[in-house]
């Protein structure tokens, strides 16, 4: 049974996405909502502009300059022909005014990575005002439903306008497609006017709260039940509901506070973090993971630990190894890790048995609706994958480097 768990304060909302008895995913958000820019619309001005980095920074009015790529300047049919690619310098001039929205929001020392790539989510599609194509989820299966939905994206949208058709979209009647891409629409329109005479650097769109996030993109027919601590965050998320998926509303719940046990202790929610976030993560069968994070890479390392097996040294290196792909499958996006990732398996005799963890893992990070990639085995027999971060993880704000050691671990 698939649950969202939902606890409300008068500061901050918390929600973790419990599958079975695991969580998966865990989202905070401040209730003034500052932290949240992936999505929001800036107009902003031109400061200056790198050729020999084919890139220019953008004053949104962040404390740091955003960065903007050529890539994310140049209309899509172009980047694919990188032969007649013009330079930064030829389409941007320090002091120029430019539209931007924020595709990355700032980490580290970096500042927010911007875009002219406009995209606006909805519940049942993405909606792009200059893109000029249609596209289709790549979790919806078979090409009969995927010709479908393609078509229907064709018939809903208008001239040099392009939609990406999301999985809710599936089954959908063309009615609320259209009633989905015409509010989008008109939201991109009210965001082109204000552009007109705003003031660069200043805000012209801001993305939804956390709540409008999770009912948009989370929410689908899988999810069983939705629970919920807090009357004020209850009659937030139904009107939401009521909104977004009238069908789904039976399936909230509002858990009495009065309870003896607290909804998060309920299901384990705040163990299950302190546990994820651990630099040594213990397997069920005596085996652990020690994960070792910097800003671009992480490294995960197998071992047996107290796990002994049965008396064939393959098949317990195989089973620790596959349980720990389901493991590591897990945390990836509870901890939301982004860049390069490299696992170092137990070494696994048995080609089949590479095959097979390779397999399995490929099978479980489709579930994760961040894009992630396995790129596979490398000459030295570690596996390798890369997961696209666009935000620090809620779980970053409770954590502060050690004064001592400055991160390095050791005293």
């Amino acid at each position: 049974m698939k649950r969202m768990i939902v606890h409300g304060q008068k500061e901050m909302l918390q929600i973790g996405v419990i599958d079975g008895n695991r969580l998966i995913e865990f989202y905070m958000e401040k209730s003034d909502n500052v932290g949240q820019l992936v999505g929001s619309v800036f107009k902003g001005r031109i400061v200056n502009v790198l050729p020999g980095m084919q890139a220019a920074f953008v004053d949104i009015g962040l404390p740091k300059n955003a960065f903007l790529y050529i890539d994310d300047v140049l209309h899509p049919h172009l980047e694919r022909q990188p032969a007649v690619k013009p330079s930064v310098d030829q389409l941007l001039k320090a002091g120029q005014e430019i539209v931007v929205q924020v595709m990355k929001e700032p980490l580290g020392g970096k500042g927010a990575r911007v875009t002219t790539h406009y995209s606006l989510p909805g519940r049942f599609l993405v909606y792009m005002p200059h893109a000029d194509y249609v596209g289709v989820s790549k979790k919806v299966n078979g090409e009969q439903a995927r010709a479908r939905m393609r078509a229907t994206g064709e018939s809903i949208r208008q001239k040099g306008e392009g939609v990406i058709m999301r999985t809710a979209a599936e089954g959908e009647s063309s009615e609320s497609l259209k009633a989905d891409v015409q509010f989008l629409r008109e939201l991109w329109q009210g965001i082109e006017k204000r552009a007109i005479h705003a003031e660069a650097p200043s805000e012209l769109h801001r993305e939804a709260d956390l709540v409008h996030r999770l009912v948009r993109d989370l929410l689908t027919s899988e999810m069983d039940e939705i629970w919920i601590d807090d009357q004020a965050s209850y009659l937030k998320t139904e009107a939401v509901m009521q909104q977004m998926a009238p069908s789904m509303v039976t399936r909230m719940r509002l858990f009495e506070k009065h309870s003896q046990v607290p909804l998060f202790q309920k299901y384990r929610i705040n163990e299950q973090l302190q546990e994820g976030f651990e630099r040594r993560i213990r397997l069920s069968s005596g085996g652990d993971l020690v994960w070792d994070q910097t800003e671009a890479l992480t490294v995960i390392d197998v071992n047996t630990g107290k796990f002994v097996g049965t008396s064939d040294l393959e098949d317990t290196v195989f089973r620790t190894n596959m349980e720990a792909v389901d493991q590591i499958a897990r945390l990836i996006r509870l901890r939301d890790v982004g860049g390069i990732i490299i696992i170092d398996f137990i070494d696994m005799e048995l080609e089949e048995h590479r095959d097979q963890i390779l397999q399995r893992l490929e099978l479980l990070v489709r579930q994760d609706r961040t894009k992630c990639q396995v790129v596979g085995w490398t000459r030295l027999g570690l596996l390798e994958l890369t997961r696209k971060k666009v935000r620090e993880h809620a779980m970053q704000q409770m954590l502060e480097t050690c004064s001592i050691c400055k991160g390095r671990g050791k005293v």
